[in-house]
């Protein structure tokens, strides 16, 4: 039984680790391919956003660059027959999808860490019975 549980542990470990991995690739894959540069102004300028850090920092200067542009106010602020409630609107769209592949990311990373989590696990369960000799 400890065997098995042994083992289990650490295909699903290993399986954890590699969905992860596969799930990060995808993401920072999806994002490179869109070819955004953050700006000269962004937290991390002139970089190709294809990670949690250049999302966020590419998002952020989304949103400063719509509330410069609305004067302030947001898409829920703005009135409805306001022309710059559809950049307002298109900002908040772009935001949200920055947003969401961070947490894609986070995700990823999380599940990565399980699967190293459950390895430990694994090889901690396989040398107690080894050290007890209950293998």
């Amino acid at each position: 039984m400890r065997k098995a549980a042994s083992v289990g542990a650490i295909v699903l470990g290993i399986l954890l680790i590699a969905g992860g991995a596969g799930t990060w690739l995808m993401v920072s894959n999806t994002l490179a391919e869109q070819r955004i540069t953050t700006p000269d102004d962004a937290c991390l300028p002139g970089r190709q956003v294809a990670d949690p850090f250049t999302a966020y920092c590419q998002a952020r200067v989304i949103q400063k660059h719509t509330l410069e542009a609305t004067g302030g106010k947001t898409y829920a602020e703005l009135d409805r027959d306001d022309p710059l409630r559809e950049t307002a609107m298109n900002s908040s769209f772009l935001q949200a999808s920055l947003f969401t592949s961070i947490v894609a990311f986070g995700v990823a990373a999380m599940a990565a860490g399980m699967g190293v989590i459950f390895i430990l696990i694994g090889l901690g369960i396989r040398d107690v019975a080894v050290r007890t000799g209950a293998e």
